[in-house]
């Protein structure tokens, strides 16, 4: 079966879920909406990094990556090397340091917050959220699936900015009244701000750098909240989600490569107005700029992929005909008669019909080669209470993400094995629907 694994223990784990996609001069926002065949996807690949669990929050777990970890270093370094001893030049190190620190941490828990109101609204028009991801690029807010609605994508999408600004706003005006002269701060503010007080200090650099998140986020790139905005807005014009999200996506690449554009410039020496100059900022913007463009992508095929799945149970696309073994054939013959020149890896144990477990080569790692004689499948399979199954009327789009986590999935029916379901399969049969009833993404 071309490799397919037989266990959830040994399953074929792929680079995974997009979509809500920000940055402090480009950090990037996304919410995910599953798509099991995306497996090239940064942003696929960004929720399946290794990370930690930082808490649940409203029913939504929030998972920090360890690439996190480097943003925190990044902007840790930057203010501490950088932009606080030109705004105190008097502060001690460890002072400088513990403020930037801080600084960074609470910046990170903006962008958590940004999230959370992704995934609070989302749940609000009944769109099941998964968790909130922190990653290199920004965040993820995982969906389920995509809103039902123009008016659901369009609440869900700009509310995230408009935290962001709020943050900005209220963290601005705070620090305007803890320095206690707001007409200074606004005529002189260089001047001000060398007297403010380390909280002040952070509040009056981190509402800058939320404004221009929320504003960053709003622009019509897909899938940037402003894109979304505007799928929502094409969606609602059109009544045809596919040919909005097909014309958002195509926004969403062509700010993607203007993008990749400005960082290319920078990395020569060039100043670009909002995004400024320097090689390794414009590095970072051809970074972001390469991430969006595949995630506009993505979030394109992701629909097709859906659509084209829409109602289609999981017996139209499922393979009938399959091998499956006996609980009492020995290991041995289950290597010279099934394994050994077939291409179907992981094979059924049946007695009667019904489903007993499933035997993998893999099984067979921890079984001396003397016992093989003597040994029978029943001692070495994976039992059937420990494997995902599913049912012939079950949705193949359901399958598809299943099978995200193992692969193949046995089909029974009242505990009969009827079929297996198998990645492989589904693409060959979403590959051929897709190429006769679908236009070709932007």
């Amino acid at each position: 079966m071309n490799g397919d694994r037989g266990n959830s223990s040994r399953c074929e784990r792929k680079r995974a879920p997009l979509r809500y996609a920000g940055t402090t001069v480009a950090y990037v926002d996304c919410m995910n909406m599953p798509a099991p065949d995306i497996s090239r996807s940064p942003t696929r690949a960004a929720s399946t990094l290794p990370g930690f669990r930082l808490g649940r929050i409203s029913g939504v777990e929030l998972v920090a990556d360890f690439s996190l970890l480097f943003i925190v270093i990044l902007i840790a370094f930057n203010l501490a090397l950088a932009v606080l001893p030109a705004w105190h030049p008097g502060w001690p190190p460890a002072l400088r340091w513990g403020v930037a620190l801080l600084a960074a941490l609470m910046f990170i828990a903006s962008i958590a917050a940004h999230e959370l109101a992704h995934a609070l609204v989302a749940k609000h028009y009944k769109l099941p959220v998964r968790r909130i991801t922190l990653f290199l690029f920004g965040g993820i807010a995982h969906l389920e699936r995509e809103p039902d609605s123009p008016r659901a994508e369009f609440w869900t999408a700009i509310v995230g900015p408009l935290l962001s600004i709020a943050i900005g706003v209220v963290s601005v005006m705070l620090g305007g009244l803890l320095v206690g002269d707001m007409a200074r701060l606004e005529n002189e503010p260089m001047n001000a701000i060398q007297h403010a007080s380390p909280l002040a200090t952070i509040l009056l650099w981190l509402g800058p750098i939320n404004v221009m998140l929320g504003l960053f986020n709003m622009v019509p790139g897909f899938p940037l909240d402003g894109g979304r905005v505007l799928r929502a807005a094409l969606w609602w014009i059109t009544k045809d989600l596919r040919k909005a999200t097909r014309i958002a996506s195509f926004t969403g690449q062509v700010f993607a490569w203007f993008l990749m554009g400005f960082g290319v410039l920078m990395m020569l020496g060039r100043s670009v107005p909002f995004f400024g100059t320097g090689f390794a900022a414009g590095l970072w913007l051809i970074l972001i700029g390469w991430f969006l463009n595949n995630a506009a992508r993505a979030s394109y095929q992701q629909l097709m992929i859906r659509q084209t799945f829409a109602d289609v149970p999981l017996r139209d696309v499922m393979r009938s005909n399959v091998i499956s073994v006996p609980p009492n054939l020995t290991v041995s013959d289950l290597v010279r008669d099934y394994i050994v020149g077939n291409d179907q890896r992981s094979f059924p144990v049946v007695q009667d019909g019904v489903l007993l477990g499933q035997v993998h080569p893999d099984d067979l790692r921890d079984l001396p080669r003397i016992h093989w004689n003597d040994t029978p499948v029943s001692r070495i399979m994976v039992p059937a209470n420990r494997l995902r199954v599913m049912k012939p009327e079950d949705d193949a789009m359901d399958a598809l993400q299943e099978l995200a986590e193992q692969d193949p999935i046995p089909v029974v029916d009242h505990s009969h094995l009827v079929g297996i379901a198998r990645r492989d399969d589904l693409m060959r049969w979403l590959a051929w629907n897709s190429q006769r009833t679908s236009p070709r993404p932007a």
